[in-house]
């Protein structure tokens, strides 16, 4: 069995009782960093020291199908430096693999920096969208950003200190310098921070440096108010550029708030 398992994202008080157990019985871990499981298993006092097998995005190709075929006869606990595995973190291809081969996944579930900063951050919670970490390059981080000017959701990234200030820039620019947002930094731990500020305000925050573990949460986009004949037009200039009639009522009804169906048959019905 391959058992997923959630570690702290920074307070160790945060690690559960099961994984806890877990890690005492463990003989086989797949970590994202041994160093790391090291020091883990030290903070919280366990003296078992399993066999640990090294797993990160440069090696996780090669290592699947290896921990697929120890999990046929034993346990393998996976763990990320921090919070659950597979979430921006490796073990999505050791999952796939063991779930082609008729292995057995389950999950330790426990501290998620996605979740606690959706949680506090004060804004809609019930849609929401995981976008991970932003592209590096300016170019590329932009049109990310342009792709994503009119979601709905509440958006949740990941982002490296170095980068934030320039990110947030990009989203101000993107999504417009009132929408809210919430920088959410070193979540769980000492100097946790919470900013909720307009995307142009927390740009400004950030010029000097921010440090710590970041987390941004920025409000989706609100619903054009679009008439219901208006919306359809969109939909039939969208089949028209080539986008399947089903997609395009989906696309449209996601920034109007029409119904897709009602736009998908009213479209159908336009076409005579």
């Amino acid at each position: 069995m391959i058992i997923l398992a959630a570690t702290p994202i920074g307070n160790l008080g945060d690690a559960s009782r099961r994984l806890v157990e877990a890690l005492e019985a463990a003989t086989v871990v797949a970590a994202e960093d041994t160093r790391t499981t090291l020091r883990l298993l030290s903070a919280l006092g366990i003296a078992n020291r399993p066999r640990l097998i090294a797993l990160h995005d440069h090696n996780e190709k090669q290592r699947a199908t290896e921990l697929v075929d120890l999990a046929r006869d034993g346990d393998v606990l996976l763990l990320s430096d921090a919070g659950m595995p597979t979430v921006s973190d490796p073990g999505y291809g050791v999952v796939a693999a063991a779930a082609a081969a008729g292995v057995v996944v389950t999950a330790i579930p426990g501290p998620s920096a996605v979740i606690t900063a959706l949680a506090v951050a004060g804004l809609p919670t019930d849609r929401f969208t995981f976008e991970g970490f932003l592209p590096r390059k300016p170019g590329e981080r932009r049109a990310a950003l342009a792709a994503l000017s009119r979601e709905p959701r509440t958006m949740v990234f990941f982002e490296s200190p170095a980068r934030v200030a320039a990110s947030l820039s990009d989203m101000a620019a993107a999504f417009g310098n009132d929408r809210r947002a919430a920088v959410c930094r070193e979540l769980t731990k000492l100097h946790e921070e919470v900013v909720r500020a307009p995307l142009a305000e927390l740009a400004t925050w950030a010029a000097d440096g921010v440090r710590g573990e970041i987390v941004v949460v920025v409000e989706g986009a609100a619903r054009a108010e679009v008439a219901f004949d208006e919306a359809v037009a969109q939909v039939q200039a969208l089949v028209a550029g080539g986008t399947r009639l089903k997609d395009a009522a989906a696309e449209v009804s996601g920034h109007t708030g029409h119904s897709s169906r009602e736009l998908y048959q009213a479209a159908l019905a336009a076409r005579g």
